[in-house]
C-alpha cells in the first residue's frame, strides 16, 4: 500500500485503538505500515487537536499520543506541512463539497501528495478526493 493521508479523527482513533475507526481504515493504515510508507498527518489535524483538547472534546492523552506518535523517528507518522503544494491544491477541493476549511486543508493535502486520504467525513468523500473509509 502507498502512503496515505490521515484525518483528524483517522489518527486519533487509530492511535487509541478505537472501535469508530472501520477495518477498512485500519487496515490501510496498517499496509502502509507494513510497507514501510509514511502516514502524513496534515499539520492542520495537530492544530485542530489542540482546539479540541482546549474545549475539552477530547481529553490531552488524544494530542500527546500523536507529539509522542510524530517524535518516534521509527513511527510511520509524518506531519505534513501546510505548504505552496496544498495551498495550490485548495483550488481542487470545491468549497461547495467540503465548506469547511479544515476539511478543505486536509483533503488538499492528500491531493497534493497525491495520496488516499482516510478520513469518515461524509462530505469529503462524496467530493473528487480520493478516500478511504
Amino acid at each position: 500500500m502507498p502512503a496515505v493521508v490521515a484525518d483528524t479523527h483517522t489518527i486519533v482513533w487509530y492511535l487509541s485503538a478505537d472501535d469508530r475507526l472501520s477495518a477498512n481504515a485500519a487496515d490501510a493504515l496498517d499496509a502502509a505500515t507494513a510497507a514501510g510508507e509514511h502516514i502524513h498527518v496534515p499539520s492542520i489535524c495537530l492544530v485542530e487537536l489542540t482546539y479540541l483538547v482546549e474545549k475539552g472534546r477530547l481529553p490531552v492523552v488524544a494530542r500527546d499520543r500523536l507529539i509522542r506518535a510524530l517524535d518516534d523517528p521509527a513511527s510511520p507518522f509524518l506531519l505534513a506541512p501546510l505548504d505552496r503544494m496544498v495551498a495550490d491544491a485548495l483550488e481542487l477541493v470545491s468549497r461547495l463539497e467540503v465548506p469547511d476549511l479544515p476539511d478543505r486543508i486536509v483533503a488538499a493535502t492528500a491531493v497534493a501528495l497525491r495520496a488516499a486520504l482516510i478520513s469518515r467525513d461524509r462530505k469529503i468523500r462524496a467530493s473528487q478526493v480520493r478516500t478511504l473509509w
